[in-house]
């Protein structure tokens, strides 16, 4: 099973971080408020995750959906261990020296989704820089351990970028996942502070990659806004995103861990929010989320639906 950190461990989530400045926290506006989690299914939904020894990103990054989510019996599995070999400035997952691969967690994650319920189920995972294959060959075991014990399932996969690992990707679509979905964060200007380990263009290439391997998957990413970047920028980035034919882009509001974190440059008004989702339909995305709270897994069966809907009717319209 996998090892969760018990609540006494002292050690510094982000010790990369622990001699940066702090930075100032903004008061967040109405439009960002959320109800505290509570309900009796977000409680079972936490009993099922700790007797299956599960990590969720939904704890790890400090979602603000995570009362909304684990109310509805939703999950994002993260796989892998709970620490992870980069440091983003904006990501609150743990970093350090992750530990070996638990061979029991495929069937563990597969038990979880069964015992959940769920018609659609999102895994992901930290970066693995450490592994040879980026774990490539544990998602894709994931993805067979879920199939066997819940076949109507469908899967939605969230990656890392597998950056210099050589036939990781290929690995990955071959399991067959619905939805490939890998994140670029934010525009290419902000990577060096924001994402530092990262390549944008790298990014880009994966996600193309996917279509070109097979066609008929969806492939998604997402993007967050507050962090400096200009309106064009983002606009340019649908764009690219676009020329490698992904299907859905979400957009939200970045929102800092900490102090220690990349400091909220702005609130992004729910009314420029709106204003991407239009512009980006019109460039030709299946389909769009794009508000102050939106989130990669935020509302994901309900999206891949719709998906599926709109790629049929697109399909028919000629």
């Amino acid at each position: 099973m996998v090892t969760l950190i018990d609540s006494l461990d002292t050690r510094p989530r982000h010790p990369e971080k622990a001699n940066r400045p702090e930075n100032e926290m903004l008061r967040k506006p109405d439009w960002i408020r959320v109800k505290a989690p509570g309900s009796p299914i977000y409680k079972e939904t936490q009993q099922i995750v700790r007797e299956n020894g599960l990590v969720t990103v939904c704890e790890e990054a400090g979602c603000p959906n995570i009362g909304e989510c684990w109310s509805k019996k939703h999950a994002t599995m993260m796989i892998m261990g709970e620490i992870c070999t980069r440091a983003c400035a904006f990501c609150n997952v743990r970093t350090g020296l992750p530990t070996a691969l638990d061979p029991n967690e495929p069937e563990n994650v597969a038990i979880a989704v069964e015992k959940l319920g769920l018609a659609h189920v999102v895994i992901t995972s930290v970066d693995r820089d450490d592994l040879p294959d980026g774990g490539a060959e544990h998602f894709a075991q994931v993805i067979r351990a879920i199939r066997v014990r819940t076949p109507k399932t469908t899967i939605e996969i969230l990656t890392p970028d597998f950056l210099r690992k050589d036939g990781a990707l290929e690995i990955v679509v071959a399991a067959k996942p619905d939805v490939f979905n890998h994140n670029l964060e934010t525009v290419p200007s902000k990577y060096l502070k924001v994402r530092p380990g990262a390549r944008y263009f790298h990014s880009i290439r994966l996600l193309q990659r996917v279509k070109e391997l097979d066609p008929t998957m969806f492939t998604k990413s997402g993007i967050m806004v507050g962090l400096g970047e200009e309106r064009n920028e983002v606009l340019q980035l649908m764009d690219d995103l676009r020329s490698a034919d992904v299907d859905f882009l979400t957009i939200g509001q970045y929102l800092a861990p900490t102090k220690k974190h990349h400091p909220v440059q702005r609130f992004v008004t729910p009314e420029e929010f709106k204003s991407f989702a239009t512009v980006a339909m019109t460039k030709g995305f299946l389909l769009v989320s794009s508000s102050p709270l939106t989130r990669s897994s935020h509302h994901a069966g309900e999206d891949f639906e719709q998906l599926r809907a709109n790629r049929m009717a697109k399909l028919a319209h000629g």
